[in-house]
């Protein structure tokens, strides 16, 4: 592990000590609105799209409730990692792992990590090279963004189109060494997504100007098509929607006052309720019952005229967008714990650049081949996903404070570790049980 020395500060950088800050992104330029910036583009990915299917499956009061009471219980879960954090000499997750269970600890972390965020990298490519490129389901062909306007051509088919993206959007921002050095990639992968959440209730209150609204249930259907089971396969789409343990150490490292996380991250947490409920309820208003899991869908079907082609072309490249912007957030705390994993007894990252470059590199091929290669990879990643994330969320934060090497958890924090690990386990087991059942 990649650890402090004995009398050090426990606030060293992650990928830079105190000698180089003066030519190396010196900690205390990072602001908490940088800091806000990054955990909302950590939290706010792919899974937007997923949301108002949620709502359809939850019905408005528990969707807003479920939202409400996971947003907490992240928040307790990262008070529990920043405050042990702030105790020990560790200044990444997996370090912090390894002080309560060792080297097996560590692995743990590093492990669901790497299955979580090399799965979101790769789907992001994935999203991306339909949007822009098209894909083909069920025998049927449907055309992306550039094919409807330049027609079926070389250039514009997937390994082209996501390679461009991959070298001149994703490329520059993957080899800047900072966490805080992302906060304007970060703010602008925010934006994008309020546009899309403007351009959804724009259209949802013209409908119901209109009288064209879809009802809205406020409770689930039980008596029709919601089992009691279904609510809880929600479950893991919201807690992944609310996953950004992993970068908590490095956005905490470079913040001039570490006490600033805390109230980063409630900020945080706040914006990304809105933005979740706010796309989840002007969605499921505009479509209804007919919401499909990813609400792109929806609005690919509702592009008959020219006004409606416009909307669906404006809604899914902002959404691509969005993503090649989330994809160096995502993949920062992979690589960093990837270099953890394999060069323990090297120096920090940052001040071996030929090993920063080869890493950053290799990570970005492999995640553009597998995406060029197995398209169809989501459903396996949405299962190790699910686990890996409550993990990393929910039972490795709880299980660090029923540890408690540093004698600083209090009775209430045992007690509320113990019922998050509870809760996570059960609603994770029924969720994967029942997706299997519905798959099967």
């Amino acid at each position: 592990m990649k650890e402090t020395e004995p009398g050090s500060s426990d606030l060293t950088p992650l990928l830079a000590d105190a000698d180089s800050l003066e030519n190396q992104s010196p900690r205390g330029l990072a602001s908490v609105s940088g800091a806000v910036f990054n955990i909302c583009t950590t939290m706010v990915g792919a899974g937007i799209m997923s949301i108002p299917a949620t709502v359809k499956v939850l019905g408005i009061i528990p969707g807003f409730a479920v939202m409400f009471m996971i947003a907490v219980l992240v928040d307790i879960t990262v008070e529990f990692l920043l405050r042990c954090t702030q105790s020990g000499k560790s200044t990444t997750y997996a370090g912090l792992m390894a002080e309560s269970f060792g080297s097996l600890g560590s692995l743990a972390v590093q492990i669901c990590v790497m299955v979580t965020n090399l799965g979101c990298l790769i789907i992001y490519l994935i999203i991306i090279g339909d949007v822009l490129c098209g894909n083909e389901s069920g025998g049927t062909l449907h055309l992306g963004v550039l094919q409807e306007w330049f027609g079926i051509q070389w250039w514009n088919s997937r390994a082209y189109v996501i390679l461009f993206v991959v070298l001149f959007v994703m490329l520059p921002l993957v080899f800047l060494p900072h966490m805080n050095s992302l906060r304007h990639s970060s703010a602008i992968s925010i934006l994008l997504a309020v546009v899309f959440i403007a351009i959804s209730s724009a259209m949802a209150i013209y409908a119901f100007w209109k009288g064209k609204t879809q009802n809205m249930r406020l409770l689930p259907d039980f008596a029709n098509q919601v089992s009691i089971f279904d609510l809880f396969t929600t479950v893991p789409v919201l807690v992944t929607g609310f996953g950004f343990h992993v970068n908590i150490h490095p956005i905490r490292s470079e913040l001039s006052r570490p006490s600033d996380m805390s109230y980063a991250v409630r900020i945080s947490l706040a914006i990304s309720i809105a933005i979740y409920f706010s796309i989840g309820f002007f969605g499921y208003m505009l479509f209804g019952e007919s919401i499909m899991s990813d609400i792109l869908v929806n609005f690919d079907q509702n592009s008959d005229s020219a006004i409606g082609q416009l909307v669906n072309n404006t809604v899914r490249l902002s959404y691509a967008m969005h993503l090649a912007l989330v994809f160096p957030v995502i993949n920062f705390s992979l690589r960093t714990n990837i270099d953890e994993l394999l060069f323990a007894k090297k120096p920090v990252l940052a001040k071996d650049k030929s090993r920063f470059t080869i890493l950053t590199c290799l990570l970005l091929a492999l995640t553009y081949t597998i995406a060029i290669v197995i398209p169809n990879i989501w459903y396996f990643f949405q299962f190790l996903g699910s686990t890996t994330v409550v993990c990393l969320s929910f039972i490795f934060p709880g299980a660090i404070v029923l540890r408690d090497v540093h004698g600083i958890s209090r009775r209430k924090d045992k007690v509320m570790a113990i019922l998050v690990i509870i809760m996570a386990i059960l609603t994770s087991m029924i969720a994967i049980a029942t997706n299997l059942w519905t798959v099967g």
